[in-house]
């Protein structure tokens, strides 16, 4: 029973469902009669941070921690260790990082002067959790290489984002913390390759990284990727699996049922006012509400479709076997899903805690379209007839994998 119940918090599309319900949970909270209580309940200092403090800094770290155990393998023995049949969805990613942000800043500047330029960021993540769900839910009948060529394009999004943090939304760096900090990281290193991992070693040299990294002026999720990063990702004889890949069973379920759903309800707790205060703009006319929205149902989609047909044209790079441009436009859309880096960016983009509740109310209003509009779409193309070589590089497609 355990295990089984393990298994099924591991999954993405649980993790997905969790999220969207803790989403739910805490935008009726901000929301109703409630929300005095909520927000004191986020404003009360636990320790040397407040509880919503803990949420996004702390409880995130666990989902980061997922997020580089799942690069290290994905660069070592997966999607990513062969640089030419990754080059597409990389360049597809990067391509779905540079147009959002160019739309945001654009929209930014000619509605409010360029006030809010510090959020750029913010429409440029996508959501691997929620992404992968919607596919599976709505893609059933689609070539399997189009969920592995989603959550490569995913994580290098996010491995972006993770960049984009670390470089423009640190501040007051203390060089002897960050050097703790990477001490600590190898210390973790190490300790994972011995012939036998001790939990009880692992666990406080973890703490140990968060803390240092936290006070360093890094943002300390950073912490939980760097850690993951160091985790060997093949197996040594004898194992039945990587290290990484035991790492993440254990660490994945908390992630999924804890640190994710937890960030959710504080993160989406914002108050949704339609119509607006006496001399302030409602929601909807809110210069940040368009820039962000717009980034990520139109400049997600845009940028990936833009930079893939560029590539697949100009080059010798191709799509996978068996995925044509046109499944791009629903996988896009997918890419417009940001909820959980684009709503931690969104607390880190500005000081003003109104700003901050804008911008995370646009992230849930642009990835609720984006997750419809890409589910609408995917279930449509997994009813249209395929053609033998959908990827155009003049070889029959041989993978005929479905989700």
């Amino acid at each position: 029973m355990r295990r089984r119940i393990r298994v099924l918090l591991s999954r993405e599309t649980t993790g997905g469902v969790l999220v969207l319900l803790g989403a739910i949970v805490g935008l009726a909270l901000a929301n109703a009669p409630t929300r005095d209580a909520f927000h004191r309940l986020a404003e009360t200092p636990l320790g040397f941070l407040t509880v919503g403090e803990w949420a996004q800094d702390g409880l995130l770290a666990l989902f980061f921690f997922t997020v580089g155990l799942e690069l290290i393998q994905e660069i070592r023995v997966g999607s990513l260790r062969s640089p030419r049949a990754a080059a597409v969805p990389i360049l597809a990613a990067c391509g779905g990082v540079a147009v959002p942000a160019l739309v945001y800043t654009v929209i930014v500047l000619s509605t409010s002067g360029g006030v809010y330029l510090h959020g750029w960021a913010i429409p440029t993540a996508t959501d691997i959790a929620f992404a992968l769900s919607v596919l599976v839910l709505a893609g059933r009948g689609l070539p399997a290489g189009l969920r592995v060529f989603l959550l490569t394009l995913a994580i290098v999004d996010d491995l972006i984002g993770i960049l984009v943090i670390a470089v423009f939304y640190s501040h007051g760096l203390d060089l002897l913390a960050l050097l703790a900090a990477m001490a600590m990281v190898a210390i973790f290193g190490w300790l994972t390759r011995r012939p036998r991992m001790r939990w009880w070693l692992l666990v406080p040299v973890a703490v140990l990284t968060w803390v240092f990294m936290h006070y360093s002026g890094v943002h300390a999720t950073i912490a939980g990727v760097a850690l993951g990063l160091v985790v060997p990702a093949q197996r040594r004889d004898g194992e039945l699996m990587s290290r990484a890949s035991r790492l993440g069973q254990i660490v994945q379920p908390v992630s999924n049922a804890v640190a994710l759903p937890v960030f959710a309800v504080f993160a989406a707790g914002v108050p949704i006012a339609l119509t607006g205060a006496p001399g302030e703009p409602g929601l909807f006319a809110h210069p940040l509400v368009w820039a962000v929205a717009a980034a990520l149902v139109i400049g997600k989609p845009v940028g990936v479709m833009l930079v893939t047909a560029a590539v697949t044209r100009w080059t010798r790079l191709r799509l996978p076997d068996a995925i044509g441009m046109r499944d791009l436009l629903p996988v896009g859309l997918l890419c417009g899903i940001g909820f959980t880096v684009s709503m931690l960016i969104a607390g880190l983009s500005f000081p003003d805690g109104g700003a901050i509740d804008e911008a995370r109310a646009a992230v849930l209003v642009g990835s609720l379209i984006s997750a419809v509009l890409g589910g609408v779409l995917l279930h449509h193309d997994a009813r249209a007839a395929r053609t033998s070589d959908m990827n155009e590089d003049g070889i029959p497609d041989q993978e005929t994998r479905t989700i």
